[in-house]
């Protein structure tokens, strides 16, 4: 299930025919998801981004923001020194992040990448109420089959990938996905948005303005929790095939703040809420007389699609995950799908 299945359009930007990341050319997405009970129990995996396929030497423009810090994303001191990305993007557990980067960067060396050094990002999320975290159940060939499948295409969300043993507004969470096409004097161009969610109160949740979470009680959907979470994290990578600068992408990145806020995500105390934007509208390496940025002034329908997608992206995380047993007998339960299109019908 996902959102535009219950008749609810966010803003009012097109989106992408798949309504997915992939819609902007060149991006391809695979997933790792790792369920099993032996010999601990696992409830995790991995999600690679590409933002193009030779992303390893066509660096492309990118800025971070991060809302709130109590989180990880690997190889932002180069992005924030050069305003330039050049490996793909991984998302997994808090524990494992190592594990992927150096995996990636092994990768780059076996497939002859011409660079003396190699930082990918890599970002995370905590699991571990679910999946038995401290048993560090990923492996090598974990982060290769995610590598081996990304695609283009439709874009497996919920319990999949890095989202696997993700929580978010104290219903199942995990990998969602939208995309918005903006049209400006400039050009037309896509840009989509993929969410890895685990954060926030149920009281907090509102999709379209509706505050739904307080209209789903706990003795309908228990929480997963034993106490009110403290906090929680999110990431949100967008790409776009817009030419853009690096303070641009900046630009861009803080607007993601915008479609969190309206979801229900304050960036709390304990939360870490890491925001990535790439531009694959240049080819700095390879053309760097040849660089162009759409005007400043032109802007805003970008900082409209990526509140709108970031906030449809989120809520069809919560729509496409299944409930999931997971450590020590916890329990998981999705957002119900019938109850929200009953509340905002009524509403």
């Amino acid at each position: 299930m996902r959102l535009r299945e219950l008749g609810v359009s966010i803003g009012d930007l097109p989106t992408g025919p798949l309504n997915a990341v992939t819609d902007v050319p060149g991006v391809s997405v695979g997933h790792t998801t790792v369920i099993r009970d032996q010999p601990s129990v696992a409830r995790t995996g991995v999600t690679v981004i590409y933002p193009r396929p030779d992303i390893w030497t066509d660096h492309a423009y990118a800025a971070f923001y991060g809302f709130s810090g109590n989180g990880e994303m690997t190889g932002l001191p180069w992005i924030a020194e050069t305003g330039l990305l050049g490996s793909p993007v991984a998302l997994t557990n808090t524990h494992q992040v190592g594990l992927v980067r150096d995996t990636l960067v092994r990768i780059a060396v076996e497939s002859g990448v011409p660079d003396a050094f190699h930082l990918p990002v890599v970002s995370e999320t905590w699991d571990g109420w679910l999946n038995d975290i401290d048993s560090f159940p990923l492996t090598e060939e974990d982060v290769r089959a995610a590598v081996g499948s990304a695609t283009a295409g439709p874009v497996p969300e919920g319990c999949v990938g890095g989202g696997t043993g993700m929580i978010c507004h104290e219903f199942k969470g995990g990998i969602g996905t939208s995309s918005r096409v903006v049209e400006i004097p400039f050009g037309s161009f896509t840009l989509g948005v993929l969410v890895q969610a685990n954060y926030g109160r149920r009281a907090d949740l509102r999709i379209d303005g509706v505050p739904v979470g307080r209209m789903i009680p706990y003795e309908e959907v228990p929480s997963p929790w034993e106490s009110p979470p403290l906090g929680g994290s999110i990431v949100v990578v967008a790409v776009t095939d817009a030419p853009l600068l690096p303070i641009q992408c900046h630009r861009i990145a803080k607007r993601v703040t915008v479609g969190l806020g309206r979801v229900g995500g304050y960036g709390h105390d304990s939360s870490g809420d890491l925001f990535l934007v790439i531009s694959t509208g240049n080819h700095p390496a390879r053309q760097p007389r040849g660089i162009a940025s759409v005007p400043s002034e032109q802007l805003d329908p970008l900082f409209h699609a990526v509140a709108d997608a970031t906030e449809e992206a989120i809520v069809n995380a919560l729509l496409a995950a299944t409930t999931m047993i997971g450590h020590r007998g916890r329990v998981a339960y999705p957002l119900p799908a019938d109850r929200v299109e009953e509340i905002l019908e009524r509403r």
